[in-house]
């Protein structure tokens, strides 16, 4: 089938639909300060409106994990003067309040989602590494991209690398939402 990206600011959603958020989402809604505010804002505004239809939101541990890096990489990123290597950075004092910062966020998140398994034991993975190997692509991407098609979820994301999946997309990412 072929989906076309649509806008989330207008969504109407209700308690039937199956949502995955991906981690970009994540991290506008509950990363570090000092990100593009319009996107904090209109990501707040679809979570508020996703709680209250009682939409249903699914997780899985990729997600998790790129939220996890990416919030500890944009922090790492932020110190003054910055702290190189990143794994420096990770090992030092300085870290500790904010894995303890991401903890919490991440305790948030899951209040939310119902948990999920990744499926890596039934993905197609040679095909997945094919098309990897061509170029291009994200293999977390693939992987969120496969998850969703097997579950029914539609995506939510800002990620441009999405436009030519075949699941359905809700954005308010304006190269996506040109696609259409």
């Amino acid at each position: 089938m072929n989906y076309k990206p649509a806008d989330v600011w207008s969504y109407k959603f209700t308690s039937q639909h199956k949502l995955f958020l991906d981690a970009n989402v994540w991290v506008y809604l509950f990363g570090p300060r000092g990100q593009i505010q319009s996107k904090v804002n209109v990501y707040s505004r679809t979570f508020r409106h996703i709680l209250k239809a009682k939409s249903q939101i699914y997780i899985d541990v990729l997600a998790i994990s790129e939220f996890i890096n990416t919030y500890a990489r944009m922090k790492w990123r932020s110190v003054n003067p910055p702290i190189p290597p990143f794994k420096v950075f990770r090992n030092s004092q300085d870290f500790k309040p904010v894995a303890k910062d991401i903890t919490t966020k991440v305790n948030q998140i899951l209040k939310h989602c119902l948990r999920i398994e990744s499926e890596f034991e039934t993905l197609k993975i040679g095909d997945l590494l094919k098309d990897y190997a061509i170029g291009g692509l994200d293999f977390n991407d693939q992987v969120i991209t496969e998850l969703c098609k097997s579950n029914g979820f539609m995506l939510i994301t800002d990620d441009g690398d999405f436009k030519t999946r075949e699941i359905p997309i809700l954005t308010a990412n304006k190269s996506l939402l040109s696609f259409r």
